[in-house]
């Protein structure tokens, strides 16, 4: 009995010696294993971590942590390096991006972080006022659309004001918009607001307003003439005197850029009426139309120019009242009355039969100064030695 016990207690030792030689066996092989693998640093589009690995390649590194690289993404070390411990992989995703410069797309893929970055990559410089959508800030998406839109200079005239300015507009409309110019209703823009514009081109805006201008004119008179034949002819008397009107007129006027363009009368009202002249005329003829009668009067020489009825300082009366404007071919002279008396008949050579009825400042001794009835025939008469006969 007893050795039956000693037998079975020994093989049950047996079994757990075993058990444990196999246990540790696996320890060892366990910790030989873990302990082969090689520490690695790896940084997946810019998340940092630390992984233990058997692969013998960066690939096969990617892809036990399931990273499927593509051609296109940025990756340090290359993909058929080999890996050794300690290492430093670091992966980018490359991402595919459409640029749209002035209506002229094209794709690329890109590893950029942002706009910025992107823009450096692409060698692609922007001014101050050149506009890009979205923002240099932003990050980039796939498949994104970044738009840009290069300044030019144009010159913008508003309301008469010139200036030069940087747009990236594309209309006349958008342009107005992103300078800040407000249209009133009745504002004109040169080209139309639908209009493209185009780079050293001009956008003319004409700003346009109506007002109302109310103006007092006066009303002439009207000069009535009325025969008397009781009056010598020629002479003229004022019955009723004329009085002038005045009436009151409202103008709609249109103003471009400040300048009247156009005018239109709206109402009128009269302020005070006119009233006509009355002028008596006379038709009577007088005792100065010349007939030959004696010609055995006294003959000397005297020196003799000419005038008009409208001769500077003349009034187109002679000194005896006569109304030469009114009888332009009447022949009278004008005389020193010393010499010659007023009212006197006299024959001159190279004028004719005349009477003297007027004088003049310069007229003194022997000189006369013949009347004519247009200043060509003053000017062609001159002054000449003529030879003069007093008539009786």
């Amino acid at each position: 009995m007893k050795s039956l016990f000693s037998k079975s207690l020994s093989g049950k030792n047996a079994a757990i010696a075993f058990t444990s030689f196999v246990v540790l066996l696996t320890a060892l092989g366990v910790f030989f294993f873990e302990g082969s693998k090689k520490t690695v640093a790896i940084t997946l589009n810019g998340e940092e971590k630390v992984v233990k690995t058997h692969a013998g390649t960066v690939k096969e590194l990617l892809d036990e942590l399931d990273v499927a690289a593509h051609s296109k993404d940025y990756l340090h070390p290359k993909a058929h390096n080999k890996v050794t411990n300690n290492l430093k992989v670091v992966w980018k995703q490359a991402k595919q991006v459409t640029i749209v410069k002035d209506n002229e797309g094209k794709t690329i893929w890109t590893t950029a972080g942002s706009v910025a970055e992107l823009l450096n990559e692409q060698k692609i410089e922007l001014n101050e006022h050149d506009k890009i959508t979205p923002g240099p800030q932003a990050a980039i998406e796939s498949k994104m659309n970044i738009g840009i839109h290069t300044a030019f200079r144009l010159s913008l005239v508003d309301g008469g004001k010139k200036q030069k300015v940087w747009s990236t507009s594309t209309t006349v409309a958008d342009f107005l918009t992103q300078q800040g110019v407000e249209l009133s209703e009745l504002d004109r823009v040169e080209p139309s607001l639908t209009d493209s514009i185009k780079e050293n081109g001009t956008v003319n805006v004409i700003r346009v307003e109506k007002v109302t201008d109310v103006v007092e004119e006066p009303v002439d008179f009207a000069v009535i003439t009325k025969k008397d034949d009781r009056m010598p002819k020629g002479k003229e008397n004022v019955i009723t005197p004329g009085k002038q009107g005045l009436v009151s007129k409202q103008y709609q006027v249109v103003l471009e850029n400040g300048k009247e363009v156009s005018r239109k009368l709206i109402s009128e009202q009269t302020l005070a009426m006119k009233k006509d002249q009355v002028v008596a005329v006379g038709t009577k003829e007088t005792a100065l139309q010349v007939s030959r009668g004696s010609e055995t009067g006294t003959e000397y020489y005297v020196t003799a120019t000419a005038y008009t009825a409208y001769c500077n300082g003349c009034s187109g009366r002679t000194a005896t009242g006569f109304n030469l404007r009114a009888n332009p071919n009447a022949k009278i002279i004008a005389v020193d009355p010393r010499v010659i008396p007023l009212g006197t008949k006299v024959y001159v050579e190279g004028y004719g039969y005349a009477v003297a009825a007027d004088t003049g400042g310069a007229i003194k001794g022997n000189k006369i100064d013949l009347f004519m009835s247009s200043k060509s025939d003053a000017y062609r008469w001159g002054r000449k030695q003529v030879k003069i006969k007093i008539l009786k």
